[in-house]
Protein backbone atom coordinates (compact mmCIF):
# COMPACT_ATOMS: atom_id res chain seq x y z
CA UNK A 1 0.00 0.00 0.00
CA UNK A 2 1.26 3.47 -0.89
CA UNK A 3 0.64 5.43 2.30
CA UNK A 4 1.41 8.75 0.61
CA UNK A 5 -1.34 8.29 -2.00
CA UNK A 6 -3.96 7.15 0.49
CA UNK A 7 -2.98 9.88 2.92
CA UNK A 8 -3.09 12.51 0.18
CA UNK A 9 -6.61 11.53 -0.90
CA UNK A 10 -7.89 11.46 2.67
CA UNK A 11 -6.24 14.78 3.53
CA UNK A 12 -7.42 16.50 0.34
CA UNK A 13 -11.03 15.32 0.56
CA UNK A 14 -11.18 15.94 4.31
CA UNK A 15 -9.90 19.48 3.87
CA UNK A 16 -12.50 20.32 1.23
CA UNK A 17 -15.41 18.66 3.02
CA UNK A 18 -14.31 20.12 6.35
CA UNK A 19 -14.19 23.60 4.86
CA UNK A 20 -17.67 23.13 3.43
CA UNK A 21 -19.08 22.05 6.79
CA UNK A 22 -17.34 24.87 8.66
CA UNK A 23 -19.02 27.37 6.34
CA UNK A 24 -22.39 25.92 7.26
CA UNK A 25 -22.81 23.87 4.11
CA UNK A 26 -24.14 20.34 3.81
CA UNK A 27 -22.63 17.37 2.03
CA UNK A 28 -25.89 16.80 0.17
CA UNK A 29 -25.35 20.14 -1.60
CA UNK A 30 -22.42 18.78 -3.59
CA UNK A 31 -23.77 15.26 -4.18
CA UNK A 32 -25.42 15.79 -7.55
CA UNK A 33 -25.67 12.67 -9.79
CA UNK A 34 -26.50 14.78 -12.86
CA UNK A 35 -23.36 16.89 -12.48
CA UNK A 36 -21.26 13.76 -11.94
CA UNK A 37 -22.73 12.18 -15.08
CA UNK A 38 -21.95 15.24 -17.18
CA UNK A 39 -18.37 15.65 -15.92
CA UNK A 40 -17.21 12.05 -15.77
CA UNK A 41 -19.15 10.93 -18.84
CA UNK A 42 -17.95 13.88 -20.89
CA UNK A 43 -14.34 13.47 -19.73
CA UNK A 44 -14.36 9.74 -20.51
CA UNK A 45 -15.74 10.45 -23.97
CA UNK A 46 -13.06 13.06 -24.71
CA UNK A 47 -10.30 10.71 -23.57
CA UNK A 48 -11.64 7.90 -25.77
CA UNK A 49 -11.62 10.23 -28.75
CA UNK A 50 -7.98 11.14 -28.13
CA UNK A 51 -6.54 7.71 -27.26
CA UNK A 52 -7.05 4.18 -28.66
CA UNK A 53 -9.17 1.92 -26.46
CA UNK A 54 -6.29 -0.48 -25.54
CA UNK A 55 -4.26 2.46 -24.19
CA UNK A 56 -7.20 3.69 -22.09
CA UNK A 57 -7.88 0.22 -20.69
CA UNK A 58 -4.20 -0.24 -19.88
CA UNK A 59 -4.18 3.13 -18.08
CA UNK A 60 -7.19 2.09 -16.00
CA UNK A 61 -5.45 -1.14 -15.03
CA UNK A 62 -2.35 0.80 -14.03
CA UNK A 63 -4.42 3.09 -11.78
CA UNK A 64 -4.16 0.52 -8.99
CA UNK A 65 -0.42 1.22 -8.74
CA UNK A 66 -1.15 4.79 -7.68
CA UNK A 67 -2.40 3.37 -4.37
CA UNK A 68 -0.48 0.10 -4.13
CA UNK A 69 3.23 -0.63 -4.62
CA UNK A 70 4.40 -3.01 -7.30
CA UNK A 71 5.63 -6.37 -5.93
CA UNK A 72 9.31 -5.78 -6.70
CA UNK A 73 12.37 -6.82 -4.72
CA UNK A 74 15.30 -4.82 -6.13
CA UNK A 75 17.76 -6.14 -3.54
CA UNK A 76 16.68 -9.70 -4.30
CA UNK A 77 17.15 -9.03 -8.03
CA UNK A 78 20.72 -7.85 -7.39
CA UNK A 79 21.36 -10.97 -5.34
CA UNK A 80 19.95 -13.10 -8.17
CA UNK A 81 22.21 -11.49 -10.79
CA UNK A 82 25.28 -11.86 -8.58
CA UNK A 83 24.44 -15.53 -8.14
CA UNK A 84 24.23 -15.91 -11.91
CA UNK A 85 27.61 -14.19 -12.25
CA UNK A 86 29.22 -16.59 -9.78
CA UNK A 87 27.81 -19.61 -11.55
CA UNK A 88 28.77 -18.31 -15.01
CA UNK A 89 32.30 -17.70 -13.80
CA UNK A 90 32.63 -21.25 -12.46
CA UNK A 91 30.69 -23.23 -15.08
CA UNK A 92 30.37 -20.92 -18.08
CA UNK A 93 27.50 -18.80 -19.37
CA UNK A 94 25.77 -21.84 -20.93
CA UNK A 95 25.22 -23.25 -17.43
CA UNK A 96 22.61 -20.54 -16.85
CA UNK A 97 20.30 -22.20 -19.36
CA UNK A 98 18.83 -24.26 -16.50
CA UNK A 99 17.90 -21.05 -14.68
CA UNK A 100 15.69 -19.69 -17.47
CA UNK A 101 12.55 -21.62 -16.57
CA UNK A 102 12.58 -20.19 -13.04
CA UNK A 103 12.81 -16.52 -14.13
CA UNK A 104 9.45 -14.75 -13.98
CA UNK A 105 10.59 -11.32 -15.20
CA UNK A 106 10.18 -11.39 -19.03
CA UNK A 107 12.87 -8.79 -19.72
CA UNK A 108 15.49 -10.57 -17.62
CA UNK A 109 14.52 -13.94 -19.10
CA UNK A 110 14.87 -12.70 -22.67
CA UNK A 111 18.20 -10.97 -21.96
CA UNK A 112 19.68 -14.03 -20.29
CA UNK A 113 18.35 -16.29 -23.05
CA UNK A 114 20.16 -14.22 -25.66
CA UNK A 115 23.32 -14.35 -23.58
CA UNK A 116 23.13 -18.14 -23.21
CA UNK A 117 22.53 -18.48 -26.97
CA UNK A 118 25.90 -16.86 -27.63
CA UNK A 119 24.86 -13.31 -28.56
CA UNK A 120 27.72 -10.85 -28.48
CA UNK A 121 27.53 -8.25 -25.66
CA UNK A 122 27.23 -5.32 -28.09
CA UNK A 123 24.46 -7.02 -30.06
CA UNK A 124 22.61 -8.03 -26.91
CA UNK A 125 22.77 -4.49 -25.58
CA UNK A 126 21.53 -3.02 -28.87
CA UNK A 127 18.61 -5.45 -29.10
CA UNK A 128 17.46 -4.98 -25.53
CA UNK A 129 17.92 -1.20 -25.58
CA UNK A 130 15.67 -1.09 -28.64
CA UNK A 131 13.07 -3.10 -26.72
CA UNK A 132 13.40 -0.77 -23.74
CA UNK A 133 12.89 2.28 -25.95
CA UNK A 134 9.78 0.78 -27.55
CA UNK A 135 8.38 -0.19 -24.18
CA UNK A 136 9.18 3.24 -22.70
CA UNK A 137 7.37 4.92 -25.62
CA UNK A 138 4.29 2.81 -24.93
CA UNK A 139 4.45 3.32 -21.16
CA UNK A 140 4.70 7.08 -21.59
CA UNK A 141 1.17 7.09 -23.02
CA UNK A 142 -0.25 5.74 -19.74
CA UNK A 143 0.19 8.92 -17.66
CA UNK A 144 -0.74 10.98 -20.73
CA UNK A 145 -4.26 9.51 -20.48
CA UNK A 146 -4.70 10.92 -16.98
CA UNK A 147 -3.03 14.20 -17.89
CA UNK A 148 -5.47 14.65 -20.76
CA UNK A 149 -8.41 13.70 -18.55
CA UNK A 150 -7.19 16.26 -16.01
CA UNK A 151 -7.19 18.87 -18.74
CA UNK A 152 -10.64 17.98 -20.03
CA UNK A 153 -12.57 17.61 -16.77
CA UNK A 154 -12.52 21.30 -15.64
CA UNK A 155 -13.77 22.38 -19.08
CA UNK A 156 -16.49 19.71 -19.05
CA UNK A 157 -17.39 20.98 -15.57
CA UNK A 158 -17.89 24.47 -16.99
CA UNK A 159 -20.13 22.98 -19.70
CA UNK A 160 -22.15 21.30 -16.96
CA UNK A 161 -22.45 24.59 -15.07
CA UNK A 162 -23.62 26.41 -18.20
CA UNK A 163 -26.21 23.70 -18.89
CA UNK A 164 -27.45 24.10 -15.35
CA UNK A 165 -27.69 27.86 -15.72
CA UNK A 166 -29.68 27.44 -18.94
CA UNK A 167 -32.22 25.40 -17.00
CA UNK A 168 -32.32 28.05 -14.27
CA UNK A 169 -32.91 30.83 -16.79
CA UNK A 170 -35.95 29.00 -18.14
CA UNK A 171 -37.61 29.21 -14.73
CA UNK A 172 -36.98 32.81 -13.74
CA UNK A 173 -40.67 33.09 -12.92
CA UNK A 174 -39.93 31.07 -9.78
CA UNK A 175 -37.49 33.53 -8.29
CA UNK A 176 -37.28 31.69 -4.95
CA UNK A 177 -35.70 28.73 -6.72
CA UNK A 178 -33.19 30.67 -8.84
CA UNK A 179 -30.54 30.89 -6.13
CA UNK A 180 -30.76 27.19 -5.38
CA UNK A 181 -30.62 26.34 -9.06
CA UNK A 182 -27.48 28.42 -9.61
CA UNK A 183 -25.78 26.72 -6.65
CA UNK A 184 -26.61 23.29 -8.04
CA UNK A 185 -25.35 24.31 -11.50
CA UNK A 186 -21.89 25.15 -10.18
CA UNK A 187 -21.50 21.70 -8.60
CA UNK A 188 -20.39 20.41 -12.01
CA UNK A 189 -17.47 22.86 -11.94
CA UNK A 190 -16.51 21.57 -8.50
CA UNK A 191 -16.52 18.00 -9.81
CA UNK A 192 -14.44 18.90 -12.84
CA UNK A 193 -11.79 20.91 -11.00
CA UNK A 194 -11.75 18.53 -8.03
CA UNK A 195 -11.33 15.41 -10.17
CA UNK A 196 -8.49 17.02 -12.12
CA UNK A 197 -6.53 18.28 -9.13
CA UNK A 198 -7.24 15.58 -6.55
CA UNK A 199 -7.10 12.46 -8.71
CA UNK A 200 -6.28 12.69 -12.40
CA UNK A 201 -3.19 14.93 -12.49
CA UNK A 202 -1.68 13.51 -9.25
CA UNK A 203 -2.28 9.98 -10.58
CA UNK A 204 -0.39 10.86 -13.77
CA UNK A 205 2.56 12.11 -11.73
CA UNK A 206 2.65 9.03 -9.51
CA UNK A 207 2.46 6.69 -12.50
CA UNK A 208 5.40 8.49 -14.14
CA UNK A 209 7.35 7.81 -10.96
CA UNK A 210 6.33 4.13 -10.99
CA UNK A 211 7.20 3.78 -14.68
CA UNK A 212 10.64 5.29 -14.11
CA UNK A 213 11.26 2.75 -11.35
CA UNK A 214 10.39 -0.03 -13.80
CA UNK A 215 12.74 1.41 -16.41
CA UNK A 216 15.61 1.63 -13.93
CA UNK A 217 15.13 -2.02 -12.98
CA UNK A 218 15.21 -3.03 -16.64
CA UNK A 219 18.38 -1.01 -17.15
CA UNK A 220 19.87 -2.79 -14.14
CA UNK A 221 18.92 -6.21 -15.55
CA UNK A 222 20.47 -5.41 -18.91
CA UNK A 223 23.71 -4.12 -17.41
CA UNK A 224 23.85 -7.16 -15.14
CA UNK A 225 23.41 -9.67 -17.96
CA UNK A 226 25.87 -7.87 -20.28
CA UNK A 227 28.43 -7.68 -17.46
CA UNK A 228 28.01 -11.39 -16.76
CA UNK A 229 28.53 -12.10 -20.44
CA UNK A 230 31.67 -9.98 -20.43
CA UNK A 231 33.00 -11.86 -17.39
CA UNK A 232 32.91 -9.04 -14.84
CA UNK A 233 34.01 -9.93 -11.32
CA UNK A 234 30.88 -10.72 -9.23
CA UNK A 235 31.91 -8.33 -6.47
CA UNK A 236 32.36 -5.48 -8.94
CA UNK A 237 29.04 -6.43 -10.52
CA UNK A 238 27.38 -6.22 -7.12
CA UNK A 239 28.70 -2.70 -6.50
CA UNK A 240 27.60 -1.56 -9.97
CA UNK A 241 24.09 -2.95 -9.54
CA UNK A 242 23.76 -1.40 -6.10
CA UNK A 243 24.25 1.94 -7.83
CA UNK A 244 20.97 1.35 -9.69
CA UNK A 245 19.37 0.35 -6.40
CA UNK A 246 20.40 3.65 -4.85
CA UNK A 247 18.68 5.48 -7.71
CA UNK A 248 15.36 3.82 -6.98
CA UNK A 249 15.90 3.93 -3.20
CA UNK A 250 18.02 6.98 -2.27
CA UNK A 251 18.92 5.54 1.15
CA UNK A 252 18.95 1.74 0.85
CA UNK A 253 18.71 -0.11 4.12
CA UNK A 254 21.93 -1.71 5.39
CA UNK A 255 20.23 -5.10 5.69
CA UNK A 256 19.50 -5.06 1.96
CA UNK A 257 23.19 -4.66 1.21
CA UNK A 258 24.02 -7.43 3.66
CA UNK A 259 21.55 -9.74 1.97
CA UNK A 260 23.13 -9.07 -1.41
CA UNK A 261 26.60 -9.71 -0.09
CA UNK A 262 25.76 -13.22 1.09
Amino acid sequence: MDKASWGGVVLGVSGIVGGLLLEGGRLSQVLQPTAALIVFGGTAGAVLIQFPLPIVLSALRQLVYVFFLRPHDPAGLVQQLVRYANRARREGIVSLDSELEQIKEPFLKKSLMLAVDGTEPQELRALMEMEMENQAEYEDKIPQVFESAGGFSPTIGIIGAVLGLIQVMQHLDKIDEVGRGIAVAFVATIYGVGAANLLLLPAAGKLRFRIREEQILREMMLEGVVSILEGMNPRMLQEMLLGFLRETQPEPKPKARAAVAK
